[in-house]
């Protein structure tokens, strides 16, 4: 039974779809590279290289069609290999073949299979004087077969590989040249992958009738599992459909009470990028708009419809928060070198001071682009509120540069202090670590006290930490830090700075706690990566130990716990492409097919019956999704979670959900 085929005839001539910008709209975007891509997924993200990495070709001039591997890679750590990957990850059993022509013996090229990501897998490659069979597991590169053969650059070589439980036999043009039995793998679909210039055509996999009937045996057993656990849950309906006229943006929102009352508004940032890519984006037009009647409140600024609107990859520096506590909403934001507290009735400035001077020796500054100091005062990134003295209530503002250093200011704006050692990450995480009464800020591997000294930094000082979570994982515990800090990995750390556990399974890039096995200990924490590895999202227990990983096959994974049920099981939120998926790996919740919008999404609760809303949206549009049932009555009363305080949103917050009934 031949369950995959592959000439590439279907394909027109030129690149295989690939990210033009190479930026990281993936990170928390479903963003899609444009056209077609038949039964193909690129699993890798890599700034490094500006060209296309598969080519669709008829180089051969036989009228045959093949594909290219266009990059010149080298197989290191922290370094993804171009990857093309087809099929079913249910595999187990089959023989995969492909015509493989190496353009340069160099490193390796060839096919993988029981490919489960593009980090955990085997691949069968021509190499230098010979063949080899490779484990790939995360970090680590084993090759654990190799064999002295001849084969030719000019030449197409044919690669076949049949798997039958853990024997692999490998064959170079119908010859077996390695047979070896390995069990770390017992299933995966198949990819392309060189490191070096490389040629694929005639491609195909096939199962023996009983292979294939076993594998539709484990496939209906998984999809009647998967049916019966989204029955569990409710399904999705449509709230409302908001116009987002000419003001629309992308992951550019903040939620919040605007007029005092319980009606929610949003605000909507439009930017425009200035100097160099997204490194210094500016607030170009502000929109509050109602999200019960979906009118514009007030709007400062002048709208404009681009697709440049879309692609800032940072976040804009403004938050709503009652900063003053007089009962109404502010608008906490930055802008044309000011930080400004708007009233979010109006959007009128009601204090307003410049924002500092950029005085720091440029060779100190962390990630300054091109060294130089592109304005005079600070183009701030990003805005958190905090509570540094041991107010009743958070009543301090944080603004940080993109990389080194932060200041913190009270609600009238006076200066109090300010940090800078190596790198600030995305968006520092301030918490009562101590139980002091004042937070503390963790910022990148740094814990600073409410006073802006250094407690403690970790051993570590490249890359930058992109996600904070902190609590009680689970029982017996206490409280700890987790984080997601790119070809760092994933930590668990103490409060005093011991790592706990280390991890490095791709580019660390989102980071989520929450109850989503209830029948385990503690709390589960999801983590996905993007850099390199794209998409790869697993799933931890309360210490930290992998219970399962799956690759999706799109970017734009937020990882966000979703209260949806309203009985204490958290749904993992995806994307609005991907849905939901449960504990177990179940994809658990879908949108109707209704045209919705895919790019953004944010889950928060909206409707005041403390169960999650989902919101999805383009720059043209915006859908609102509830439940299609009342939840069940329980006698532990309503479940109203503690989850991250909307007035500190962020692109690179990592998410939480602790359980909480109420009564």
């Amino acid at each position: 039974m031949r369950v995959l085929t592959e000439d590439f005839k279907s394909f027109p001539m030129g690149p295989f779809p690939f990210d033009r910008e190479h930026s990281a709209m993936g990170e928390y975007h479903y963003y899609p590279n444009p056209g077609y891509c038949g039964q193909w997924f690129d699993p890798i993200a890599d700034w490094s290289f500006r060209g296309p990495t598969w080519v669709i070709s008829d180089a051969d001039m036989d009228g045959s069609r093949c594909i290219e591997q266009m990059r010149l890679t080298e197989p290191v750590q922290k370094k993804a290999v171009p990857t093309l990957r087809a099929g079913d990850t249910m595999w187990t059993d089959c023989t995969i073949t492909a015509k493989v022509r190496a353009m340069i013996a160099v490193n390796f090229s060839g096919i993988l299979f029981r490919y489960q990501t593009s980090m955990m897998h085997y691949g069968f490659f021509l190499v230098p004087g010979g063949v080899e069979v490779h484990r790939v597991e995360k970090l680590e590169r084993t090759v654990i077969a190799h064999e002295d053969v001849q084969w030719d650059e000019d030449e197409y070589n044919t690669l076949s590989v049949q798997l039958d439980g853990n024997r692999i036999r490998c064959y170079l043009n119908d010859k077996l040249v390695i047979d070896i039995v390995d069990s770390r793998y017992t299933y995966g679909c198949m990819a392309l992958s060189a490191c070096r210039p490389a040629r694929y055509k005639d491609i195909s996999v096939d199962m023996t009738d009983a292979q294939y009937a076993d594998y539709c045996a484990r496939k209906e057993s998984w999809d009647k599992e998967e049916k019966a656990a989204r029955a569990k849950h409710f399904g999705a309906k449509l709230l409302k459909k908001i116009d987002l006229g000419k003001f629309g943006a992308a992951r550019q929102i903040r939620f919040g009470h605007l007029t005092g009352t319980d009606e929610w508004f949003f605000v909507m940032c439009q930017n425009q990028r200035k100097v160099y890519k997204d490194r210094y984006p500016v607030i170009s037009c502000m929109t509050a708009v109602s999200v019960e009647t979906g009118e514009v409140l007030w709007q400062i600024g002048e709208p404009y419809d681009s697709p440049e609107i879309e692609m800032l990859t940072t976040d804009l520096p403004f938050q709503i928060y009652d900063i003053d506590n007089d009962g109404f909403d502010e608008v906490i934001t930055s802008w044309d070198f000011k930080l400004m507290i708007l009233d979010g009735r109006t959007g009128q400035v009601k204090k307003s001071i410049p924002t500092p001077l950029n005085e720091a020796d440029p060779k100190t500054v962390t990630g300054l682009e091109f060294g130089k100091y592109a304005f005079k005062r600070l183009n701030v990134d990003a805005i958190r509120i905090v509570n540094v003295s041991g107010n009743e209530r958070p009543e301090e503002i944080l603004i940080k540069d993109r990389y080194s250093r932060y200041w913190i200011y009270d609600k009238d704006l006076n200066y109090k202090w300010e940090f800078s050692k190596y790198n600030t990450g995305h968006f520092p995480y301030s918490y009562d670590y101590n139980g002091d009464g004042r937070e503390e800020i963790f910022s990148c591997y740094n814990m600073v006290d409410s006073n802006g000294n250094l407690q403690w930094s970790l051993p570590i000082d490249t890359d930058h930490t992109d996600e904070i979570i902190v609590g009680t994982f689970g029982p017996g515990q206490e409280e700890r830090l987790a984080i997601v800090s790119g070809w760092e990995g994933f930590m668990i750390l103490s409060k005093s700075g011991e790592i706990i556990l280390r991890d490095i399974n791709g580019h660390g890039q989102r980071i989520s706690t929450a109850n989503y096995c209830p029948e385990r200990e503690g709390f589960e924490i999801a983590t996905t990566t993007f850099w390199g590895n794209n998409g790869i999202v697993y799933l931890h227990d309360c210490n930290g130990k992998e219970i399962w990983h799956q690759e999706m096959k799109s970017n734009g994974n937020v990882i966000a716990p979703l209260n949806w049920d309203g009985n204490g099981k958290e749904i993992l939120w995806m994307s609005a492409h991907e849905g939901g998926f449960d504990g177990d790996g179940h994809r658990v919740l879908v949108l109707p097919d209704d045209g919705h919008p895919e790019m953004c999404t944010e889950v928060l609760n909206l409707t005041g019956d403390a169960r999650d809303e989902i919101v999805v949206w383009d720059r043209y549009s915006m859908y609102i999704y509830t439940q299609d049932g009342e939840a069940a009555k329980d006698e532990r009363g309503t479940y109203v979670p503690y989850k991250y305080p909307e007035y500190n949103s962020s692109n690179y917050r990592g998410e939480y959900s602790f359980p909480r009934w109420v009564k």
